[in-house]
């Protein structure tokens, strides 16, 4: 396989995560949305850590802007800090068991989640709610779903 069809499938599952982002979805279950794009970027800055990085986190975080219609550089700003946190430790993240990873990744999420609330606290009037943060554990529930699936389409494509 080539790079460059690596590289295009690698940006298949990031455009993937940010459609399922924008999906709408029914209000009652809105809160209950897994952080995808977090997902997807964080399984590639932890298997390949020397392609997917802080460039990636900032132009999806750019897209994911434009998509969900929020000021821009939010999302870019709390993306790029969490993936290089994942960038920093991918080895120590790597190494441990897919349950500690999920709760690694709920922490993340979450520290994601802190980051986007602050920033738009300063530009808007807002509060947090308890639901505000039901995302972070629906996020830690499927992790090790989305690291096995993730692994596959890695192996399978032979994406190095």
């Amino acid at each position: 396989m080539t790079p460059a069809n690596g590289r295009f499938k690698l940006i298949m599952t990031i455009v993937i995560a940010l459609l399922l982002t924008a999906l709408p979805v029914p209000e009652p279950f809105g809160s209950f949305r897994p952080d995808w794009v977090l997902l997807v970027l964080g399984y590639w800055c932890m298997a390949l850590p020397y392609r997917v990085s802080i460039g990636y986190a900032w132009v999806t975080g750019l897209t994911l802007d434009l998509l969900l219609g929020a000021p821009l550089g939010i999302h870019s700003l709390a993306l790029s800090i969490v993936i290089y946190i994942i960038v920093m430790n991918h080895r120590l993240i790597r190494n441990i068991s897919l349950w500690q990873q999920a709760l690694i990744v709920g922490f993340l999420v979450m520290l994601n989640k802190l980051i986007i609330f602050w920033a738009e606290k300063l530009l808007f009037d807002i509060s947090i709610t308890p639901m505000y943060l039901w995302s972070i554990l629906t996020t830690m529930l499927i992790w090790p779903w989305i690291f096995l699936i993730l692994r596959k389409i890695r192996r399978q494509f032979a994406i190095r």
